[in-house]
């Protein structure tokens, strides 16, 4: 491939010639791009077989990271500078005339995830491949992702993210490794062959597709495997063809579709299944391509279950092992448990997934059949070893009260299991899941989660990114912990002014994407306050939403209070079926209108929400923040990622000791972050005492009351009705979140922001440690500690 300018010049104007049958010249900007992705493709291509050939000529230990999303982001940028051929595809392009940043705006967000999951499994493929160990993502290839965000009239609007429009040039469609699944039928027992039989199935073919994973300046190249279901060949007889078709599309149309109804949930669980199986078959294949039997599976495999949808893992491997090669159940267990590995990402009970008996018996017969025997022994166990303690069996059954326990089940059949920040694996191990960590002593563990530096701020932010190579060299890049060298520089008045100057140039592009799609001017010397996430009761964008309408109401009332100018910024997607939440969006917009036209207090407020955050969004908003909103009820949020991200960046957090905040707050100690609100005991010491009353802050605080109150007496929409739901959440049930509790701690934080911020050398000395500290917050470091305690690899050496 292409070495110099003048090789990829050759290269790009020979393939649009072929492809196209036209010159550079007369070709189609769209038509460039896509050759432009081919070629960074191919040229990625040589280190990926070389990678492949490695492993198994190596007969290396792998992992696979299976993962219902990988929210990848673009990847054009990315690739090249991991290969280190931007800089000569950009000058070759300029000689043509041609501006790659205009090529770089074409590229789709890969629709394969959604939140903060899907974000962190591609930071660690990234990572992964980046440190030279050997890794295969599998997931669904989604034909819609999860849904593009319109925002009209203030309200969310959902609809299809057509994201492969101009197709997807990375992939590469493997149909020598699709593979049949099954759903429904009925299981038999057959005399002659002494097992049971899955009959009358219906079958769904699984195709993989490809994508390269480039690592940073190494030759290392992995997979991420997207299975997509197509018909099958074994075409069902009782069944029409365009419904057998249907359902058969359905199963990749969208990630996480509406499951309000059974239809939607047996969508679902037939989701899980299908990526599960197909992933597995591949994984079983490969390894029998290399070893004589499946004895050694699991000291050549390591599969990390990403929260609970792959959790069908277990049993799925248990069915393999009997089913296709007849070991004994004992023997299948014993691999079975050493090669999967659980990562919890939540502690809210609605997202510990529980799926109704009836529903999977009828949809996976053979692998219901074979959950069934898990739990019998299960209990079995738990029995012997909790001399019959009958309420401690209740909490940790697999199957109970007609249900299939996901989280259990994947604690059972995991060698490890794992949280994701401090506080997350405490409340595991010492409240959630506390007869799990007792039954199975030296299981759980700890793993901070992590962000990979290089797209979230050496490439992202290259003002930010030139400046610390001036300051401490190159070498973070490799090694994210050289950050702690700018400590040395965090009260230097020259580098907080190059920090200030860097800052001010990243908040400008901000304001004029602001400017661009939502026609609202905001002014970059006012503070930048952003806090965007998955839009969630627990995550609290309400409790930044009442302070906003505070601070209007008294500066309305009061002309003598006045704030130093301050633009909020939301980013947030709500579930399609979250009323409530899509409400607080609706309140969001309906406060930002509000304000943004009153000519008494715009020019010191101004409130903007984003349609539509993704990955190519945030890499915009990250770089601009001041002030990182993490204000979650302490003890909710597992760990975040966001708070890392605006950490990198030099933003300071504002936030509660939750997740990994309390991780950051140690780093950079508390003079360097504005920590408020409840702690997680006094959290729980309140529901325990059912003491809590939200009346009684209500009635007690003539500023709650006055904020509560704008809700339904037609401040913010002629309709006293529209935002009664958020009334009712707080007042009527109480608020189960306690953003009345916090509220008072929460506005004397803001005022203190308020104040640190025109402090300019104290303000950005804040800043640049924050930056000092990320490099823990690397998903390099994370990844480390996974190899270290749970996935023992070894690096690939070419």
């Amino acid at each position: 491939m292409f070495k110099t300018k003048e090789e990829f010049k050759y290269e790009f104007s020979k393939r649009i010639i072929e492809a196209y049958g036209r010159t550079v010249e007369e070709s189609h900007i769209t038509e460039k791009f896509m050759v432009l992705e081919s070629m960074v493709r191919d040229y990625a291509s040589v280190n990926w077989a070389m990678t492949k050939m490695a492993v198994q000529q190596k007969s290396m230990k792998q992992l696979h990271y299976f993962s219902m999303e990988f929210l990848i982001g673009r990847l054009l940028v990315n690739n090249m500078m991991n290969l280190g051929i931007y800089d000569i595809a950009k000058e070759g392009l300029a000689e043509f005339d041609i501006n790659i940043h205009e090529l770089e705006e074409l590229e789709a967000d890969a629709g394969l995830g959604n939140g903060g999951l899907g974000r962190l499994a591609a930071c660690f493929i990234d990572s992964l491949a980046s440190l030279s160990y050997p890794a295969f993502g599998q997931t669904i290839r989604y034909d819609y992702g999860f849904f593009k965000q319109k925002i009209e009239d203030g309200y969310q609007v959902e609809v299809p993210d057509q994201w492969l429009q101009l197709g997807y040039k990375w992939e590469v469609r493997k149909p020598k490794h699709a593979c049949e699944i099954k759903f429904w039928g009925k299981v038999i027992w057959n005399d002659k062959k002494g097992k049971w039989e899955h009959v009358e199935a219906e079958s769904v073919r699984a195709v993989p597709y490809d994508v390269p994973v480039v690592g940073n300046d190494t030759l290392i190249t992995n997979t991420l495997r997207l299975w997509k279901a197509e018909p099958s060949e074994n075409i069902p007889v009782n069944k029409d063809f365009q419904q057998y078709a249907n359902e058969v599309n359905m199963i990749c149309q969208t990630l996480y579709p509406d499951d309000s109804t059974l239809a939607g949930k047996i969508l679902r669980l037939k989701q899980q299944y299908f990526f599960v199986a197909a992933g597995l078959n591949s994984i079983v294949r490969a390894h029998l391509r290399v070893y004589k039997d499946l004895s050694n599976f699991h000291e050549k495999n390591v599969i990390q279950l990403n929260d609970t949808h792959p959790v069908l893992v277990i049993p799925e491997l248990m069915r393999i092992l009997l089913d296709e090669y007849d070991y004994e159940w004992d023997d299948a267990w014993e691999i079975v448990k050493h090669s999967c590995a659980y990562t919890n990402h939540t502690i809210l009970a609605e997202a510990l997934e529980k799926w109704p008996v009836d529903m999977m018996r009828d949809l996976l017969p053979r692998v219901y059949q074979i959950i069934e025997e898990i739990d019998r022994r299960f209990v079995g166990f738990v029995k012997q070893k909790t001399d019959g303690n009958e309420d401690i069996l209740n909490k940790v059954r697999i199957i109970n009260n007609g249900q299939v326990h996901m989280a259990h089940l994947a604690i059972a059949g995991s060698f490890s299991v794992n949280g994701v920040a401090g506080l997350h694996s405490e409340i595991l191990m010492t409240r959630e899941m506390k007869e799990f960590n007792d039954l199975y002593p030296g299981k759980f563990n700890n793993k901070t989660n992590g962000v990979t530096h290089r797209r979230w701020l050496a490439y992202s932010n290259p003002e930010l990114t030139a400046l610390l190579k001036e300051t401490i060299g190159d070498e973070w890049i490799k090694e994210p912990d050289q950050l702690t060298c700018l400590n040395k520089y965090v009260n230097d008045s020259i580098v907080q002014a190059k920090f200030y100057n860097v800052k001010q140039k990243r908040k400008q592009v901000l304001a004029d994407y602001i400017k661009e799609h939502n026609d609202i001017d905001v002014d970059v010397n006012s503070i930048f306050d952003i806090q965007v996430k998955r839009l969630h009761a627990y995550k609290r964008q309400l409790l930044n939403v009442m302070h906003i309408i505070y601070l209007y109401q008294e500066m309305k009332q009061n002309p003598n209070f006045r704030i130093y100018p301050r633009t909020f910024i939301f980013g947030a997607k709500a579930a399609p079926s979250y009323y409530f939440a899509k409400k607080v969006i609706k309140l969001i917009n309906s406060v930002a209108d509000k304000v943004n036209n009153d000519p008494e207090t715009n020019q010191f407020l101004k409130v903007v929400f984003l349609e539509n955050y993704g990955v190519t969004l945030a890499e915009k908003i990250m770089p601009a923040a001041d002030v990182s909103e993490q204000i979650s009820t302490a003890g909710k949020e597992a760990s975040g990622t966001g708070n890392m991200k605006f950490m990198l960046n030099g933003a300071v957090t504002l936030g509660t000791l939750d997740g990994a905040n309390v991780e950051i707050a140690e780093r950079v100690g508390e003079d360097n972050v504005v920590i408020f609100g409840l702690r997680d005991h006094e959290v729980e010491a309140l529901k325990a005492s059912h003491s809590y009353s939200a009346w009684n802050y209500y009635n007690n605080n003539p500023k709650i009351k006055k904020v509560v109150d704008s809700l339904t007496d037609g401040t913010f929409h002629p309709s006293r009705e529209e935002f009664k739901i958020i009334f009712d959440e707080l007042m009527s049930k109480n608020d189960e979140y306690f953003l009345l509790a916090d509220f008072e701690a929460y506005r004397q934080a803001q005022e203190k922001i308020n104040d640190l911020y025109q402090q300019r050398q104290k303000w950005s000395a804040m800043c640049l440690k924050n930056i000092a500290e990320a490099g823990y917050f690397s998903s390099d470091r994370t990844i480390e500690e996974y190899v270290r305690d749970i996935w023992h690899l070894e690096k690939v050496k070419h």
